[in-house]
């Protein structure tokens, strides 16, 4: 069985202009764009999200960049009717390793994602009141930098802008309001 957020990333197709060097892709159900964020609406439970790309991607094997082959690199804001006020979510592209955390810096502040070895290639942070932190920190900071280890052992530092941001993030809130 596919999470909410698993099928919302298969939903999600992004544009070169959001993510450049990425592969071209088509969205039905986008409907906003602020700079380096898009806004997505999803059916049947409603979710509403904020999704970009990085702008920068390191991939890392004992101390020497390497090149590997990653899916989609995500990192999204996802409301719900009812309340949620931003879960925050990661996928790298890759299972991420066993036991492991996902770290997510903005500005200098600190927070770690938890992995989880029923989605693999997905971070979440621990609670909603980590995602209000987080969520804060986000609209505050000039960029975000995630880094993971891969279960084969691939370090992986991906940087997101924020720009953009407060604005998705006010979007995608208020199209979830009820």
């Amino acid at each position: 069985m596919t999470s909410p957020m698993q099928r919302a990333a298969g939903a999600v197709l992004l544009t070169l202009a959001l993510a450049p060097g990425a592969d071209a892709q088509v969205s039905t159900n986008r409907v906003a764009a602020e700079t380096a964020w898009s806004v997505f609406v999803d059916g049947d439970p409603k979710e509403c999200w904020s999704v970009s790309a990085p702008t920068e991607t390191v991939n890392t094997r004992d101390g020497q960049a390497v090149s590997v082959r990653r899916g989609d690199i995500l990192l999204f804001v996802t409301f719900r009717p009812g309340g949620a006020t931003g879960e925050v979510s990661f996928t790298g592209g890759y299972p991420f390793k066993e036991g492991s955390t996902v770290d997510l810096d903005i500005g200098g502040t600190e927070f770690a994602l938890a992995t989880n070895p029923d989605s693999p290639e997905w971070a979440w942070s621990g609670s909603p009141e980590e995602d209000a932190k987080i969520v804060a920190a986000l609209k505050a900071g000039a960029s975000a930098v995630v880094s993971a280890q891969s279960s084969r052992g691939t370090r992986t530092r991906d940087t997101f802008s924020l720009i953009g941001i407060s604005a998705a993030l006010d979007q995608a809130a208020k199209r979830c309001e009820n």
